[in-house]
């Protein structure tokens, strides 16, 4: 009978470093990785995520375990939540023998919408990032929606005979979290204080009264920032945030850009 042949092999990156230099991120870019996300309805939506994971590198090891970080990956079974998210982060720290770790999840996020008059549904689609990071025990874990609304500006508004120019915004609100906070929490946060939230599809009636609603709302990038800051600041769920608005204007051939942050206080 044969005996298993057992290869020994060197292993390289596991070799000291000479050069006294620390790495502040090592790790693996842009692998794609089918998840499962739950939403605010209870539902579960199927989604492909693009991820970043990251530890950091002592100045005495020359390289890291790139294959463990897919492993980690690969155990979780493509249940990634909150908590899973947390754990994730956890155990990629703890088996690459690493201080500290961060994680970025991006993934294409669906909204079902119900459109102003007629109520025909559709879906929007949303930019969500789950951002996580560990230095200690406790791991911090950031949310990042681009919201995709309607500014119209108050100057053309004002200083025009009829009409006024309006424009589709994106508007990125990144969240460090006190506590749980859904993903639609923050979208329906920023549709509310735009001009006009988007649809994916709208009959006659309901054009008409976006269009309206848009011209009795209008919003400069200032206020757009400004506004969904001060909703911020009231939202005890919220540690700290950075809220950005990108409006690419329909009269000029660049974008028009605002950005509040704030590391709210802490009791």
């Amino acid at each position: 009978m044969n005996k298993p042949v057992t290869l020994c092999m060197p292993d390289v990156q596991s070799n000291a470093d000479t050069r006294h230099l620390a790495i502040d991120k090592v790790g693996i870019k842009d692998i794609k990785y089918p998840v499962r996300v739950k939403d605010r309805s209870g539902r579960e939506q199927h989604t492909i995520a693009n991820f970043n994971m990251y530890v950091n590198l002592p100045h005495n090891f020359k390289g890291t375990h790139m294959s463990r970080f897919v492993e980690i990956l690969s155990e979780h079974e493509y249940e990634i939540t909150v908590e899973s998210f947390k754990h994730m982060l956890a155990e990629m720290t703890e088996r690459l023998e690493a201080e500290a770790g961060h994680i970025e999840m991006t993934f294409t996020y669906f909204v079902i919408k119900l459109a102003p008059v007629s109520g025909v549904k559709s879906i929007l689609d949303y930019e969500v990032t789950f951002i996580g990071e560990i230095t200690g025990e406790a791991p911090t874990i950031t949310l990042k929606v681009v919201v995709p609304v309607t500014s119209l500006c108050p100057c053309s508004k004002e200083i025009s005979d009829y009409g006024a120019h309006n424009q589709r915004s994106h508007v990125t609100v990144t969240a460090k979290t006190n506590g749980f906070l859904w993903i639609e929490d923050l979208i329906d946060l920023v549709e509310k204080e735009s001009s006009s939230e988007l649809y994916g599809l709208l009959k006659r009636p309901d054009e008409k009264h976006v269009t309206e609603h848009a011209y009795d709302n209008p919003k400069f990038v200032e206020d757009m920032v400004r506004d969904i800051a001060a909703k911020l600041n009231k939202d005890d769920r919220v540690a700290s945030y950075v809220v950005e608005s990108e409006n690419f204007e329909s009269i000029h051939n660049h974008s028009a850009y605002a950005m509040i942050q704030n590391e709210k206080p802490s009791f």
